[in-house]
């Protein structure tokens, strides 16, 4: 006959269980730059619990002087997550593209109704993006900003990763279900993980500047071909433009130890005459240029994006962008899976956004890549090919308009966030 079950072996009283300890976040943000917070905003309403950790100051992180070239699919995502409102009016929006090789005569014109759009792009300083998202998520309550803060030990177990970071001088632990790595090219979260990177330093520099032409950019963005390398002219508000330059690394040191005027004259030999008389308007700044794709994007409980996964040469102005749409389209797996009931720190979920991304970002790699050894350079068969490509770009509108699918960010799978509204 079958014996009772012992007292000491029954299951206790459910009052005395100790309840299941919740992570103190859904996901954790490490890098509080503009990838890092466009992700954080795409998240604004999922219901996520989520921190960011910078290891700057919002005013330092605010300050850096860059600008990036927008493209249209990053200000459709910008429009879905709410901030373009205040953005747009602060930066400048090009509708005209003028592609050329050094001196050759044959320009490639780009326009809006090459693709049926109302512009082909924008240019926005650092500052702008960064302080509209910093103050978007101001207003949202799941988001907690621990900053300057660092972390200094990541810990990943099977239902959490635990951080320990250091706040002000103290040291803090916390728990999350998700670890984003958000933190740049050199990226120690990337690191600690053991994800190995490929790629190489080009043998180039580029420099970056910004200057006050005598006459009106025109809402005009040029990227002319020399054989040291791409040099592109980017409007900016105010009438200013934004240089950036690239060339062989020693050629690129020396124009940086010209004096002001010395180096306006070698601008001058690049940039043409076609906006008058030029003068700085800021510092000058220089740059190493590198290929770098991660092994993985994805680990179970972490996730890379943008620069911590990878680094593109600044042809084509696609770096930013890049990152903008790995937050849009993780953003978009995360909520999907946190809807439906599944773990989002889990390597089946954080798979999906590897699958999106990976390729497309390939894509953009092998792109610039091979843009600028085809045209980085006065090898006559390559200069035969590529001065054909631009005249195909010239006469054949499908060729025209792909190219131009691909540098708006318009060619492949586009995130919910960017789609036109109803």
């Amino acid at each position: 006959m079958p014996q009772s079950p012992s007292r000491s072996a029954s299951t206790q009283p459910l009052a005395d269980v100790a309840p299941i300890a919740l992570p103190d976040y859904d996901l954790v943000i490490v890098g509080g730059g503009i990838t890092g917070l466009t992700l954080a905003c795409a998240l604004q309403d999922s219901g996520l619990r989520i921190a960011v950790v910078e290891a700057q100051t919002q005013t330092a992180a605010i300050a850096k002087r860059q600008a990036y070239a927008v493209s249209l699919l990053s200000s459709r995502i910008f429009q879905g997550i709410g901030v373009w409102g205040q953005i747009l009016p602060k930066i400048a929006t090009f509708r005209q593209i003028r592609l050329s090789d050094g001196e050759h005569p044959g320009v490639v014109r780009f326009s809006p109704r090459d693709l049926g759009t109302g512009a082909l792009g924008y240019v926005a300083e650092h500052r702008v993006l960064l302080q509209a998202l910093q103050a978007h998520l101001e207003h949202c309550p799941t988001v907690q900003w621990l900053c300057p803060a660092t972390v200094t030990q990541i810990h990943y177990r099977a239902q959490e990763a635990e951080l320990t970071l250091e706040v002000e001088g103290e040291v803090r632990s916390l728990r999350t279900r998700l670890v984003i790595a958000a933190d740049g090219a050199r990226s120690r979260l990337r690191q600690w993980a053991g994800i190995s990177t490929k790629g190489w330093q080009y043998w180039q520099s580029c420099i970056t500047c910004d200057v006050k032409p005598a006459d009106p950019h025109s809402d005009t963005a040029y990227e002319r071909f020399w054989p040291g390398g791409p040099f592109a002219i980017l409007p900016l508000p105010e009438g200013r433009c934004r240089i950036v330059w690239t060339e062989p690394r020693a050629t690129a040191e020396a124009l940086m130890a010209l004096d002001e005027q010395a180096f306006l004259g070698e601008l001058r030999r690049r940039y043409g005459d076609q906006m008058g008389p030029l003068e700085l308007a800021g510092p000058r700044f220089m740059f190493p240029v590198q290929l770098m794709h991660s092994d993985r994007y994805v680990q179970t409980r972490l996730a890379l994006v943008g620069d911590a996964a990878h680094c593109c040469h600044p042809v084509g102005g696609q770096g930013l962008n890049m990152g903008i749409r790995d937050a849009a389209a993780l953003a978009q797996v995360l909520q999907a899976a946190h809807q439906s009931g599944e773990d989002i720190g889990s390597l089946g979920v954080l798979k999906r956004y590897e699958r999106w991304r990976r390729w497309e970002n390939w894509l953009i790699l092998g792109f610039t890549d091979i843009l600028d050894r085809l045209f980085s350079n006065a090898w006559l068969p390559l200069v035969v090919l590529r001065r054909l490509g631009l005249w195909l770009l010239r006469t054949l509108p499908p060729v025209k308009a792909l190219a131009l699918r691909l540098m708006t960010g318009l060619l492949g799978r586009s995130p919910h966030l960017a789609r036109p509204r109803p």
